[in-house]
């Protein structure tokens, strides 16, 4: 039987701008937006003094499942989303067994069928001998590569083996961008680092931006769409200024909120691959983004326990969680005047649904997926490890303060997020991908 839902008196986020309208929920899809007074509902919810978006889309997590749940799992990791306003997650290869089979992604995609109370979907990972599975694969976003940073079959930095994914497969192609020479050499200099800012030495500007010239240098001449994982560097963005139509990029909360002058501070808790810079990299992603030169806003959720983290640098692992607070962090940025909340919804929701071509998702418009997030932007609150759903625990912006949180979320019309609670026993859907 269907269910109706009538969200009334918020100021709702549309493609042609944000205007006070109600919008009517039918079980998983948008039914109408301002639709007659008489229209019969289940249920109605008073949005007053609050604003509507779409749910946002992560389009890189890295959830450890199978092999590392020891860090954090699809039903964790999705818990996260939920409370931060994530409706569709993309996730890394990256596990163990590593996502590069069909075997394997048929696996994760039944795993999260069973666990993830948010929609989901997974990218391929790219070897130097897959080149068959990359070409047959269908039930994934695109082929992620990793052109350093990584280890064992997915570290894919030989030449040929680049030119033949990038010439012999049609699906899009996003990467991790650090040049493994580069890397090996400033790590061989430094003696391998013996001080957390020996991280950013090691992964420095030059590491990221030869990697980023190479992998665009691919996409321009096979005229492979192509997706730049979370520029770091004020070069990159420069670069990419000139780059063809069909290459994005994006940039992580990480890059834009911590630079080196942090690591005093909060030590192995920021160190990431890349690495974190400075407050001039910082500065030039924020106008990257305002500029469409950065297209996309991407958490690069990577956990790991603190036990981990509290080894001495370089046994510490790099990443951190960030799906819990990653929209909080862009509307109390929105209060501070470095961006507008429509600029967010390009970010974080029009932009990853485009690139990744995820059908019915990323806009409010009349038969898309209910996939939504209320938000009050006069809401207060602090980040606390202890308040933290996810599986390791802890954030590296415990302790501040943000102006702007997400206060319910729906994925396919279901109510996951509300009250501060998540409602476990919801879930998501396999997000669908348009193939043209």
């Amino acid at each position: 039987m269907s269910r109706r839902t009538l969200i009334r008196n918020a100021d709702v986020v549309l493609p042609s701008g944000t205007t006070r309208v109600s919008l009517l929920i039918e079980d998983d899809k948008i039914l109408g937006i301002d639709p007659p007074a008489t229209a019969a509902v289940d249920e109605t919810v008073d949005a007053s003094g609050l604003h509507l978006l779409p749910g946002i889309i992560d389009d890189q997590v890295h959830f450890r499942d199978p092999g590392l749940e020891h860090k954090e799992d699809l039903h964790t990791g999705s818990l996260g989303c939920a409370k931060g306003g994530i409706t569709t997650f993309l996730e890394m290869p990256n596990t163990n067994p590593t996502t590069t089979t069909f075997e394997a992604l048929e696996n994760k995609l039944e795993r999260a069928s069973q666990r993830s109370v948010v929609n989901y979907g997974f990218y391929v990972g790219a070897t130097g001998d897959n080149v068959d599975v990359l070409q047959q694969v269908t039930r994934t976003p695109g082929i992620k590569i990793f052109i350093g940073s990584s280890t064992g079959p997915l570290l894919v930095d030989e030449q040929e083996a680049l030119e033949r994914i990038f010439a012999e497969t049609t699906l899009p192609i996003c990467a991790h961008c650090e040049d493994e020479a580069t890397v090996r050499a400033n790590s061989e200099r430094l003696n391998g680092g013996t001080s957390i800012h020996d991280h950013s030495k090691i992964r420095d500007h030059a590491a990221a931006l030869i990697a980023t010239k190479r992998a665009v240098d691919l996409s321009t001449r096979h005229k492979h769409p192509f997706h730049v994982l979370h520029v770091s560097t004020a070069q990159e963005v420069e670069f990419l200024k000139d780059r063809p139509s069909w290459v994005t990029a994006e940039a992580c909360p990480h890059h834009l909120f911590f630079n080196i002058d942090d690591y005093d501070r909060l030590g192995s808790k920021v160190q990431m691959n890349p690495s974190i810079k400075t407050a001039e990299d910082n500065k030039k992603l924020w106008e990257g983004l305002r500029e469409g030169i950065i297209e996309v806003i991407a958490t690069d959720h990577a956990p790991h326990t603190l036990e981990e983290k509290d080894q001495p640098y370089p046994k510490s692992p790099s990443g951190l969680p960030a799906v819990e607070n990653s929209l909080a962090l862009m509307l109390d940025a929105a209060q501070s005047g470095e961006c507008t909340l429509e600029q967010i919804v390009g970010w974080m929701c029009l932009a990853p649904a485009r690139i990744w071509n995820i059908a019915n998702k990323g806009t409010i418009q009349e038969g898309f997926d209910a996939d939504l997030v209320l938000v009050d932007l006069k809401k207060k609150a602090v980040i606390r490890d202890e308040d933290q759903l996810t599986k390791s625990g802890w954030s590296p912006w415990h302790g501040v303060e943000l102006t702007g949180w997400p206060v319910r979320t729906w994925v396919m019309g279901q109510t996951v997020f509300q009250n501060g609670k998540v409602d476990r026993d919801i879930r998501g859907k396999e997000a669908e991908f348009c193939r043209k």
